[in-house]
């Protein structure tokens, strides 16, 4: 059987969205191969770094991206998550951001939440579905 890219989603905390701009370069060849969703600001991050990259955004975090998201894995149509997460910083949408991680949790999505571990999922095949 053919392998197919992952359904991705990409998600990055302000301070940390040209650190996924530049995960995602680093990753471009894999990730051609991937559908690949994103919220609004840290897709047009991506987007600018790597402008051959194919995705679909949704709203910013903060105006329901991070729910849009949440339905999508909630739908079973995300295999993995890579969300940055600033930990030093405090977010408005906290309780959007908890319910994100949540529902990643409760369907055993697999995540990354830093680019060290977005690596190794990179590195154990999270980017390939047969």
């Amino acid at each position: 059987m053919a392998e197919h890219g992952a359904r991705i989603a990409l998600v990055a905390h302000d301070r940390l969205k040209p650190d996924m701009a530049l995960w995602v370069a680093r990753h471009r060849d894999a990730l051609t191969r991937c559908e690949i969703v994103s919220t609004a600001t840290t897709g047009a991050m991506v987007l600018r770094e790597c402008p051959d990259i194919s995705l679909t955004r949704v709203l910013s975090g903060p105006l329901g991206g991070d729910q849009q998201i949440g339905a999508l894995i909630a739908e079973g149509r995300i295999d993995a998550l890579f969300f940055f997460v600033d930990p030093m910083t405090p977010m408005p949408h906290d309780v959007d951001v908890k319910a994100l991680l949540r529902v990643a949790l409760v369907h055993d999505v697999a995540c990354a939440f830093s680019a060290r571990s977005a690596d190794l999922l990179v590195a154990g095949g999270a980017l390939l579905r047969a």
